[in-house]
């Protein structure tokens, strides 16, 4: 395959995988939807950008082989269990404080605070962090990783992407800022043209981060015993 053609497949490739992977419910799109809703898409866009400085944080280390330390110290994990869990129901409780409230007086303000929000949410996030340690470390390692070969022989080498390519991680993370910029601006459309939807968004945002909050915590108590 030319080189453009396996350059452009391994950026397309990062791409639908950055979106890919922001897009499901969790805890930071959890975040954002509680932002975009309550205080516009300026300030959930900043919490997303504050998801993804954590994810090229975790990248950096992920590269130069830090961040593999956290799997040999079993302890470190249990604490990042448990600090997550009480973030999180931490969080939980102000998106159902804010379910409340139909405005904040400094805009500015929150979305600075939605960044740092979502960065200390991101740095105790166990999943996050291990999906660096994981799959992570399999897209920074040079390779080549034909899509379509195990589907048939003749397919073999039309689909082929290259790992640990600076293709495949700008068309990853630039999946990333798409996601971050258009989830946000849909949610505050909504909350724009339906007033009830404000409350009911940072209710079910409220939700989802307890929810979490609980799941880490119970994983940090199995974890002790």
């Amino acid at each position: 395959m030319p080189a453009v053609a396996t350059l452009s497949v391994s950026l397309a490739a990062g791409a639908m995988f950055g979106i890919a992977l922001a897009a499901p419910p969790g805890p930071v799109n959890a975040v954002i939807a509680e932002e975009s809703i309550l205080r516009g898409w300026r300030a959930g866009t900043w919490a997303g950008v504050g998801a993804m400085f954590v994810d090229g944080l975790l990248c950096l280390l992920t590269f130069v082989g830090v961040i593999r330390l956290i799997e040999e110290v079993p302890q470190l994990q249990t604490v990042m269990l448990a600090g997550g869990g009480l973030l999180m129901l931490y969080f939980a409780y102000g998106a159902f404080r804010g379910a409340r409230e139909s405005f904040v007086a400094d805009p500015t303000a929150t979305e600075r605070q939605a960044f740092r929000k979502t960065v200390v949410l991101s740095l105790t996030n166990p999943y996050q962090i291990l999906f660096w340690l994981t799959v992570g470390v399999g897209l920074l390692q040079p390779g080549r990783l034909d899509v379509l070969a195990p589907l048939s022989d003749r397919l073999a080498g039309q689909l082929v992407v290259e790992t640990g390519s600076p293709a495949l991680l700008v068309g990853l993370f630039g999946g990333i800022a798409v996601w971050i910029v258009v989830y946000p601006v849909a949610l505050a459309a909504v909350g724009d043209r339906v007033d009830a939807a404000a409350p009911v968004v940072a209710a079910l945002s409220g939700v989802v981060l307890a929810g979490f909050g609980v799941w880490f915590l119970l994983d940090a108590l199995l974890a002790v015993a």
